[in-house]
């Protein structure tokens, strides 16, 4: 398999690069810093996969036209995004890249002949509707970061969000119908990033909380199974806790858990004008 590993001087993004070379995968890693190369290059050293690195700026993206020029340079089986503004160069850059760049790689990795996968690193709170699952003090907690704390952000990864969640509902019908092959849409959403080492047990799809935390090396670690399946599908909560990764993978796969639950999937198709599903 070759992945296209969009932000891939990210910190989530160096955790996850020797990971998928050890699958004896290819991985395109994307970065605009020239003086990074070195620092991901060294990541496959001795790895089974091979690794590229690809001097692109995700600034430049400004249609899907752009994204589908790496696509097309690079044909991948696997696109990750695992990008962001990181917020640096104030909101509109943080719409530029989180929402407008991503919806352009989104709709150009659907129409993408090559792609058969696209797993979109979020955030738990990215969503409109409280939870079933959760209580009403986590929900105001989540509410808090989402107007308050980083609004821009927030707003710009739900669009981004709901725009795959609404094209990986257009596909599902139209594979019902034999128009169009499978295209496995997985949204990672975890809660607070820490740096300390992974834990290798986790809290996973439908969370028990709203604000914890789980470390970047954990989300790295979830995200290259979830890839390594073909039966992983939707959106995927994600916290510290105590169940195994494997456990946990194998689990929300065979239960077919997907957090979206409670969310309004045709209102999404119908605000992109994608039709009814």
């Amino acid at each position: 398999m070759h992945v296209l590993l969009l932000g891939g001087h990210g910190k989530v993004a160096l955790h996850l690069t020797p990971l998928l070379l050890a699958r004896s995968w290819n991985v395109t890693s994307v970065i605009r810093n020239a003086e990074h190369e070195n620092e991901i290059l060294a990541l496959g050293q001795g790895a089974q996969g091979k690794l590229d690195v690809l001097l692109s700026s995700l600034d430049d993206v400004k249609s899907d036209a752009d994204a589908k020029s790496i696509l097309d340079r690079v044909s991948p089986d696997y696109v990750v995004w695992s990008a962001g503004a990181g917020g640096k160069g104030g909101p509109d850059r943080t719409f530029a890249i989180d929402e407008r760049a991503a919806k352009h790689f989104l709709s150009a990795s659907f129409a993408h002949p090559s792609v058969t996968k696209f797993l979109l690193v979020s955030w738990l709170g990215s969503r409109r509707v409280q939870p079933s699952w959760l209580n009403d003090d986590e929900w105001a907690g989540l509410q808090n970061v989402f107007y308050n704390v980083l609004p821009t952000y927030a707003k710009a990864k739900l669009e981004a969000d709901e725009y795959m969640t609404a094209l990986a509902a257009q596909r599902k019908k139209l594979v019902a119908t034999g128009a169009a092959r499978p295209l496995q849409a997985i949204n990672l959403r975890p809660g607070t990033l820490t740096d300390t080492p992974a834990t290798r047990t986790v809290d996973l799809g439908k969370t028990k909380k709203g604000r914890d935390k789980v470390t970047r090396e954990d989300v790295a670690i979830v995200a290259d199974q979830l890839l390594a399946r073909d039966d992983t599908d939707g959106w995927y909560d994600l916290l510290e806790g105590s169940e195994p990764v494997e456990r946990a993978v194998d689990r929300v796969a065979r239960e077919k858990i997907d957090a979206v639950d409670g969310e309004d999937v045709d209102a999404m198709v119908n605000r992109f004008g994608l039709g009814t599903v």
